[in-house]
């Protein structure tokens, strides 16, 4: 029943990676591993009404505020002193801690994270599961006699996320500036520079400079390029060019003060701020979303995202959007029928650092004798940019330019992480279409996947899975990543079997295996491609099942999708 099989092929980056952070969810309940106290705090709501509080005067406040850790149990002192510390505004502290009971704060804590949810119709709050990630991956990395979370790179790392890129030097010594720095050799204390290509409210090509003065790993901010200098308080020692000749003045480069006599230190101190400053609170345009979804009549779409392994730290994530034909507008021009969609995606850090934006316009021209029939087709955009792991925010914007309608969508995103010597495997992709493709196509065009066309089958938005028509053929894609070799014979030894049930009578409609040999005996990495027959199953609800069991490191997947055939 299946026709054909693919072998092991090396991916084509598509779009430029985009740096995340790796996903980990661990907390402890000490001062060591700050923004745990409250994670999975619950209590029990009263159910009885509260009377209406009379509005506090300036004498009340006043006292509120002194008293606060005095009254105020060590639970919710954590929450605000550690957790939200570097995140909470101004404003929410004081609100906070004005607040005259549990019942008070505990709402107010709930509602803290429901403004930054990126998803706040959902029980999810993928921020505040990333923020605890970040503030466990500070205490494991940044600490340095104190809690990670209370460095310097700590603060950096919660509020804006992992750097781009960082180049470190973890024991300074020898050091060449740059002409923006003076030129010259001089010798450094340890540091590293971190790179975001951008940060909101500071902007593109953020570089932040970390220096280990105290040659103790407590790395700190540094507001003067010259703060790694280790000899600039060492009469003589590591001139810069200028200085050199005679014409810089080394009090001036302690005080930061540049060759062209400007000072830079105010500029510094003002970045500083904005830095360490709380985020404004994101996904604020949700709101407006919301209120979009009531004016307007909306252009309904299905989207789905799939992860592909590119390399150990980028994932391939094909973006497929389906509208359906009969939801566009369209006018007729000499005897055709025409619609256009103008599309625009945007996929951002749950920071709101942006990722990457997408945007195009879909064309459709349908003859008028063939328009009743194509009114019952979809039509797909395929879109497919590379990232970290890590959790994101996907939010896409679909326009009617005949209709002046609009429809949006805004969902969370989380990138797999595919850990070394774990068996896993990409999206298990369902597709109408499959085919190989000539080399001179391979890695180019829509759907494309390596050296295949894959163009899926897309669930539907009121939760229906993909559906196939009788007449078509189901086609299966998965790749299967980190087999391993048995040492003596260095060949990989995996069984993989493919079941399909009938979700109705739960029974076994199809089944069947293979060995990992068909794909090469010590490929670590191989490409399930598939094609299947289905006019010989009733119309229905099926289950798709591929079980993987690596033999040699005695671990199992279970990839699975549902279907529909009609």
């Amino acid at each position: 029943m299946f026709l054909f099989s693919t072998r092991r092929f090396p991916l084509l980056v598509i779009a430029t990676a985009m740096l995340a952070t790796p996903l980990l969810s661990q907390t402890s309940h000490n001062d060591r591993d700050a923004g745990t106290s409250l994670k999975d705090y619950k209590r029990d709501k009263s159910s009885k009404n509260v009377p209406e509080k009379k509005e506090l005067t300036d004498q009340e406040r006043k006292d509120r505020l002194r008293s606060f850790k005095r009254e105020v149990s060590k639970t919710y002192q954590t929450w605000l002193d550690q957790d939200v510390r570097y995140i909470i505004s101004r404003e929410e502290e004081q609100a906070f801690k004005l607040l005259s009971n549990d019942e008070e704060r505990d709402s107010f804590i709930e509602q803290f994270w429901l403004r930054r949810s990126p998803t706040p119709d959902t029980e999810a709050n993928e921020f505040r599961e990333e923020h605890y990630r970040r503030i466990q991956y500070a205490n494991e990395h940044f600490a340095a006699g104190i809690p990670g979370w209370k460095t310097d790179r700590g603060h950096i790392y919660i509020v804006w996320g992992a750097p781009d890129e960082i180049e470190s030097h973890p024991s300074g010594g020898s050091y060449q500036r740059d002409s923006s720095e003076g030129g010259g050799n001089t010798s450094t204390f340890p540091f590293e520079r971190w790179r975001y290509r951008y940060l909101e409210n500071i902007g593109n090509d953020v570089t932040i400079e970390f220096v280990d003065s105290c040659m103790c790993g407590d790395y700190h901010i540094a507001l003067n390029p010259n703060e790694k200098d280790a000899l600039l308080h060492t009469p003589g020692g590591g001139p810069t060019l200028s200085e050199e000749m005679g014409r810089g003045n080394r009090t001036n480069r302690i005080m930061g003060i540049d060759p062209g006599g400007s000072v830079k230190q105010f500029d510094a101190l003002e970045r500083y701020a904005k830095l360490t400053a709380p985020p404004s609170i994101k996904f604020k345009d949700l709101e407006e979303k919301v209120n979009t979804r009531i004016r307007y009549n909306l252009v309904p779409f299905d989207l789905r995202t799939d992860f592909v392994k590119l390399t150990s730290d980028t994932v391939l994530v094909p973006v497929t959007i389906q509208i359906k034909t009969r939801d566009m507008s369209f006018i007729q021009k000499q005897g055709i029928q025409q619609a256009s969609v103008n599309i625009f995606g945007r996929i951002s850090t749950l920071t709101g650092r942006v990722a990457t934006t997408f945007e195009d316009t879909v064309t459709v021209n349908e003859p008028n004798d063939l328009f009743e029939k194509a009114l019952l087709t979809s039509h797909l955009y395929w879109k497919a940019v590379s990232l970290r792991p890590g959790m994101y925010k996907i939010e896409v914007a679909i326009k009617d330019v005949n209709g002046d309608r609009v429809g949006t969508l805004a969902r969370s995103l989380r990138v797999p992480e595919f850990e070394d010597e774990k068996l896993a495997s990409s999206s298990l992709i369902l597709a109408d279409v499959m085919e190989r493709l000539p080399a001179k196509s391979i890695g180019a065009g829509s759907f494309v996947i390596g050296d295949v066309k894959v163009r899926p089958r897309l669930d539907s938005a009121d939760g229906k899975p993909a559906s196939f028509k009788r007449s078509q053929r189901l086609n299966i894609w998965l790749q299967i990543y980190n087999l391993q070799q048995e040492q003596k014979t260095k060949k990989t030894q995996a069984r993989i079997s493919y079941d399909i049930i009938n979700i109705q009578t739960n029974k076994s409609v199809f089944h069947a295996a293979e060995s990992s040999d068909a794909y090469g005996k010590n490929s670590e990495q191989i490409t399930l491609a598939k094609s299947m027959s289905l006019a010989n199953m009733e119309p229905g609800f099926y289950s798709l099942k591929i079980t993987v069991n690596d033999e040699v490191s005695k671990q199992t997947i279970t990839p699975s999708a549902r279907f529909q055939v009609e």
